[in-house]
């Protein structure tokens, strides 16, 4: 499998012939020009996961593209913008080139004072998990975490407990662009983290495999 980052918890998987995209958000940037494209994966409404603006042009670029949301996100890209979209819901299972299972069904608290929204997590090709803004865990092993680092609904210790939890062979962070300096999360996932586990952080535009 090869992971390409472009910012924030915007992931592009290649494996096989597919080419999967999760999230691209507006804190993201270069996934506009990506062509060939199977499927775009959309955890759930907030625009730094989804760029409603961007999307019709990577519709555009890759007409047979799949795109698959949460219930709410697909409610929203059909009736204000004309983006048909295959509705995630939890325990649903998608092929788009790779075998996509659907994991949790609701974004993680802000505040009590703040609706929460449909979010949905995805494990692709049985191998990688992306939570979007949520840590809904799996009963099946998961090889690669993309694990979320800072958010306004998680401390660093949050974090880390899911990791502790999933115990994958590798975490790559994902939701960093709320931070001035990432260095103090990335060290506490490598220092406290499971054993077995590598944190592995992707320099944003560049592949690894992984």
């Amino acid at each position: 499998m090869q992971l390409q980052k472009f910012g924030h918890s915007c992931l592009l998987v290649e494996s096989a012939d597919a080419r999967v995209l999760i999230d691209p958000g507006t804190f993201s940037s270069g996934f506009e020009a990506l062509d060939g494209l199977s499927a775009v994966l959309i955890t759930h409404q907030h625009p730094d996961h989804v760029d409603v603006g961007r999307l019709p042009a990577l519709l555009e670029r890759n007409p047979s593209m799949q795109v698959v949301a949460d219930p709410a996100t697909a409610q929203l890209l059909r009736d204000d913008h004309g983006v048909e979209a295959s509705v995630a819901t939890s325990g649903a299972i998608f092929d788009v080139g790779l075998r996509v299972e659907v994991v949790g069904e609701m974004h993680a608290q802000i505040h009590p004072d703040i609706p929460r929204v449909p979010n949905v997590g995805y494990l692709v090709d049985d191998r990688l998990l992306h939570p979007g803004d949520a840590l809904d865990g799996t009963d099946r092993e998961v090889e690669i975490l993309a694990l979320p680092t800072m958010a306004p609904w998680m401390r660093m210790a949050d974090a880390v407990d899911y990791l502790r939890a999933v115990k994958p062979r590798v975490a790559v962070p994902i939701h960093e662009a709320l931070l001035r300096s990432t260095d103090l999360f990335y060290g506490a996932f490598r220092g406290l983290g499971p054993d077995g586990t590598s944190v592995q952080v992707l320099d944003d535009g560049a592949p690894s495999q992984l």
